[in-house]
């Protein structure tokens, strides 16, 4: 995929026509382009928008893809933000515009999408023992000599079935050992000598190289600083350990990779003091949820609120939904539910609330379940909801709120849609 072709498909993204796959946008913009729809600059609020509608803030969206990557440049950090979150192309060539070396991705679909749209750099953060798609990887590793692709071993019998997939390729697919987080952890290899096993059995085919470490230390039982901070220390010092056996002879750049969206500032911090090894090391954070952010588990638990002079992410999501029934003076239903909005982690957030082109704090008004098509309202006795009325909801958990919208308006604060993201899960 080269880069010409990448930005085209890019470009064919505004030719796609708007219709019925497409929540919450006007009506009356049938049969129109989504470029020619863009270049309307419609207002979120008074030119035609259905509700519900998710919408992302312009310059909310702006600010977190400049926070991070100075950041990232200030702590010496390569930066492969987490695909999965978004699974939008345009976001991706943003993050990459924006500094990012590649972009991280969790199965291979998401591969193929990412270079369908000319992704050069992807790190797999999942084993791969899929043959179909190993043998794809194989054929997009040769057909083109710029593509970067490192994914994820954990086990023997893993590398077995990737040599198996792969035989007879023309490169090499790079992997580094998953180092878990733990007993009780998810994926990743338990312990010191069975990282070695792993190792081995890479070193024993044709069809592999072993380029470094990695690990999530989101998976740290019971996490906390002390217990995230010892197990980034292990992490480095299996690198350390692979590199002094001379694991990676022959590397020009040593990969050691960790970091998800709570605790990037203890991964910053360990991998500073990563010492030389026998190749530079490409020191590579995966954290994703940054280019949204959220209201609402990631808004907790962002490292910038231990390190508050790194500066702070801005939530970029808003849910605008509006009130369809008000059957008593303690409840309210909005018309958007579990199909719209993000519920895993947290119940969205009562914001504001809009009538006749004024906007006021949502006070005394809050979201206590969702149905599929409705949020269910407790309003508190000075609370102001008619019918009619639109609530803006934040929401909890990037990742699956993205999943729920085809095409997401970008809108700058006064509404004006300047432009339409679109995602593909």
């Amino acid at each position: 995929m080269s880069l010409d072709t990448g930005t085209e498909a890019l470009a064919r993204l505004a030719e796609e026509r708007v219709d019925h796959r497409f929540k919450g946008l006007p009506p009356d913009a049938e049969g129109l382009t989504v470029g020619e729809l863009a270049a309307q600059r419609r207002n979120l609020f008074t030119d035609g928008f259905a509700t519900p509608v998710l919408a992302l803030s312009a310059e909310r969206l702006e600010h977190n893809l400049a926070l991070m990557e100075s950041y990232t440049e200030r702590h010496g950090l390569a930066f492969a933000p987490h695909g999965k979150t978004s699974m939008a192309p345009q976001l991706f060539h943003r993050q990459t515009g924006r500094g990012a070396w590649g972009i991280t991705l969790a199965v291979p679909h998401q591969v193929r999408v990412a270079r369908a749209f000319g992704t050069r750099r992807v790190f797999l953060a999942n084993e791969l023992v899929d043959a179909p798609a190993l043998r794809w990887i194989a054929a997009e590793l040769e057909r083109d000599a710029d593509f970067r692709f490192v994914c994820y071993v954990d086990s023997v019998r893993g590398v077995e079935l990737m040599d198996a997939a792969q035989r007879g390729t023309a490169r090499p697919v790079d992997v580094v050992v998953e180092l878990a987080a733990g007993e009780g952890a998810r994926t990743g290899v338990r312990t010191e000598a069975e990282c070695a096993a792993v190792a081995d059995a890479v070193a024993g085919t044709e069809t592999l190289r072993l380029v470094g470490v990695a690990g999530y230390e989101g998976e740290v039982t019971e996490a906390d600083p002390d217990r995230v901070r010892a197990y980034l220390r292990r992490l480095v010092a299996l690198a350390v350990g692979f590199d002094q056996a001379g694991r990676f002879m022959g590397l020009t750049e040593i990969v050691v990779s960790a970091g998800g969206s709570a605790w990037f500032d203890a991964v910053a911090d360990v991998f500073a003091g990563i010492p030389e090894l026998s190749a530079p090391v490409l020191k590579l954070l995966r954290s994703g949820a940054y280019v949204s952010h959220d209201d609402g588990r990631y808004r907790d638990v962002t490292p910038f609120n231990r390190v508050p002079e790194e500066g702070a992410l801005e939530p970029a999501f808003r849910l605008w939904t509006q009130v369809v029934s008000r059957p008593s003076p303690e409840q309210a239903f909005t018309n958007a539910g579990k199909r719209d909005a993000a519920y895993d982690l947290d119940l969205p957030v009562a914001q504001v609330i809009r009538r006749a082109g004024t906007e006021r704090p949502a006070t005394g008004v809050s979201v206590t379940g969702l149905s599929d098509q409705h949020a269910w309202l407790r309003t508190g006795p000075g609370a102001d909801l008619e019918v009619g009325d639109w609530v803006g909801l934040g929401l909890s958990h990037p990742c699956t709120s993205f999943d729920k919208w085809q095409l997401i308006p970008v809108a700058e604060a006064d509404g004006t849609v300047v432009d339409y993201i679109r995602t593909f899960f």
